[in-house]
């Protein structure tokens, strides 16, 4: 993380609640916020003057630092390890995992504002504080929500782009195409046409990301409703917040079932810059694409088997294991049959991940939600199962750098248990998240005039000529 960061322990974090303190490098803490404004837009007009400052002294005092090397490896293995993007948000840990702003996600769940005593965060309050770095009062907090509210109102013509299409293309199609027919109302696109300067830029990319956050869960419910319900759509509640509501459009108005849509979409939201989406919206954003055009190229990158799908295919195994076994599968059993994946040449979705070396926090909360509760839910159990058989197997297989489950061994689970039962409409939950994240982001690339992404590429002749010439120089 680079413009805000946490105290290392969190009690020190909470003793500077109101306070403004500083490091000697400049560095703000994390800190709860104490102002009483309640607008979001003003609180990061007077951050943006400093932040940028900032980035301007690392580039002329810092600017021809090495971060690492690049190994041939790096090159060929999808730039895996490799240092080489500004992303404020989140920072990813190998062993830690994701911090927001610098917050763990227990941080995150002791003091961001709750809708209830003792409940999981609002994602409005992580919202507020990705893009300016500070924990938001509950007051903040619901004036974001009734901002994001007045903001959610979607244009017939976007519904109807969507019903151009079949009830059976997937889901993720259908709310992709949502996204770009939302593009017609772009606030950038027409600035930037109309010659706005570019130190402005930020100003309506912030109205665009306002409006694509309040209207991605309106789409995305009618994309539900049409494909699962009969076309029988439930209009948007203002009462509500932000989670809940989107619960609410979708069908699902159990109490139970709102908290863990708030969980969801906060643990979801952003997992630093370098993941297929979160780099497909910079990347394209990068290019001066409006917020639409680059939250749907995300869209469709988080659609990918080897990201965002996998949550749907995590369910759908486990659910191949109650039918071919039954829902009181022994441990003994249960290994048997993840052998039987991996020697058919099959991974078990859920586990390993590109970054973590440990279990993943995101994992670990949605199993405390589960144990407090559905205990006894059979799935769950089975979950539970297999967090103790899969490591042990994946480590005597030896070809996996981490055994341990991520997000997607568990989100499946606990939404079949409130009802939402459709695998294949997973991913868009997903979606819904990450635009929280991948907005915020696209926000602050704007406020730093951050530049076109293009980093040199070379072929395996290139490749192949230079590691003769490092051999022939090292010998």
């Amino acid at each position: 993380m680079v413009f805000f960061r946490s105290v290392s322990a969190f009690t020190r974090l909470r003793s500077r609640v109101g306070q403004q303190s500083s490091l000697s490098n400049s560095v703000r803490w994390i800190q709860m916020q104490s102002s009483t404004d309640m607008d979001l837009k003003s609180q990061l007009q007077e951050l943006i003057p400093e932040q940028q400052d900032r980035l301007k002294k690392l580039k002329s005092e810092h600017g021809k630092v090495q971060l690492g090397n690049i190994t041939v490896d790096m090159v060929i293995g999808g730039m895996r390890g490799m240092t080489g993007l500004l992303w404020e948000t989140s920072l990813l840990d190998p062993e830690e995992g994701i911090r927001f702003r610098g917050l763990s996600i227990p941080e995150c769940q002791k003091v961001l504002p709750a809708a209830q005593s003792g409940g999981e965060p609002l994602p409005e309050g992580l919202l507020w504080l990705l893009l300016t770095g500070k924990v938001p009062s509950k007051e903040q907090v619901e004036a974001l929500s009734k901002d994001l509210a007045n903001r959610a109102a979607v244009p017939d013509y976007v519904y109807n782009a969507i019903d151009a299409l079949p009830s059976t293309a997937h889901p993720m199609t259908q709310l992709a195409s949502g996204v770009m027919a939302l593009q017609v109302q772009s606030e950038f696109q027409k600035a930037y046409e109309n010659g706005i300067h570019k130190s402005k830029f930020w100003e309506p990319t912030y109205e665009d990301c306002l409006n694509l956050i309040a209207r991605v869960p309106v789409v995305a419910a009618y994309v539900y409703r049409r494909m699962y319900k009969n076309g029988d759509s439930i209009p948007s509640d203002k009462s509500l917040d932000y989670g809940a509501n989107f619960s609410h459009m979708l069908g699902f108005d159990d109490a139970k079932m709102k908290e863990l849509m708030r969980l969801y979409i906060t643990i979801h939201s952003d997992h630093e810059g370098g993941n297929v989406s979160a780099h497909t919206g910079h990347l394209v954003g990068s290019a001066l694409s409006d917020p639409y055009l680059s939250f749907a190229a995300a869209l469709n990158g988080l659609a990918g088997p080897l990201h965002g799908l996998a949550n749907q295919e995590v369910l759908l195994w486990i659910k191949s294991v109650v039918e071919e076994c039954g829902e009181n599968i022994s441990k003994d059993q249960l290994k048997e049959y993840v052998w039987k994946t991996l020697n058919s040449g099959k991974v078990v979705p859920g586990y390993g991940h590109g970054v973590l070396r440990k279990t993943d926090p995101r994992y670990v909360c949605q199993r405390e939600f589960a144990l407090k509760h559905l205990p006894d839910d059979p799935l769950f159990q089975l979950v539970s199962k297999l967090y103790e058989v899969v490591p042990p197997v994946l480590t005597e297989l030896g070809k996996v750098k981490n055994p341990w489950p991520n997000v997607d061994a568990h989100s499946g689970v606990l939404l079949n248990h409130y009802g939402l039962t459709e695998a294949r409409y997973y991913t868009v939950l997903f979606g819904v998240s990450r635009s929280l994240g991948i907005c915020s982001q696209l926000i602050w690339d704007r406020a730093l005039g951050l530049a076109l992404e293009r980093p040199k590429s070379v072929t395996m002749d290139w490749l192949e000529a230079h590691c003769k010439k490092a051999k022939a120089s090292s010998a």
